[in-house]
């Protein structure tokens, strides 16, 4: 059993999803492992991670509007030391979720179709953003 790691640099352009897909992809391509399991992590609270539709950019957008209804920017919020989206955007990340497990089959991430791995900016400026990939397998 062999593994690597390495952390993925993502700049976002503020609020939205940013499809990694691509650079995961490439990334387990270079480490010669061809079967095994990924482990995906944003590393941050404000900030996460999901698998979803990648070919219709209004799924994009319906995620975001919705997870604005969700949980809105308000003054209602006790914790706003960065500013109004502070707590909403922890509260995105906690439904949304900061960690994706992938399994690896032919030196490729196993996703269907039309799925992709999308890193969810919560915050309304842009960010840079840490994604740690550990690949476990042969």
């Amino acid at each position: 059993m062999r593994q690597r790691q390495t952390i993925l640099g993502v700049e976002t352009p503020g609020p939205g999803l940013t499809e990694i897909t691509q650079e995961i992809a490439e990334w387990i391509a270079d480490t010669g492992i061809t079967e095994g399991l990924l482990t995906v992590l944003c590393r941050h609270t404000s900030a996460s991670l999901m698998i979803n539709e990648n070919a219709a950019p209004a799924v994009r957008r319906d995620i975001v509007h919705w997870l604005d209804r969700i949980a809105p920017e308000s003054a209602a919020y006790e914790h706003d030391d960065e500013g109004p989206d502070d707590m909403p955007a922890h509260l995105k990340a906690a439904l949304t979720g900061v960690n994706l497990s992938i399994p690896v089959l032919g030196g490729k991430p196993l996703l269907g179709t039309w799925q992709g791995v999308l890193l969810v900016e919560h915050r309304a400026r842009p960010h840079r953003r840490e994604i740690a990939l550990h690949l476990l397998g042969e």
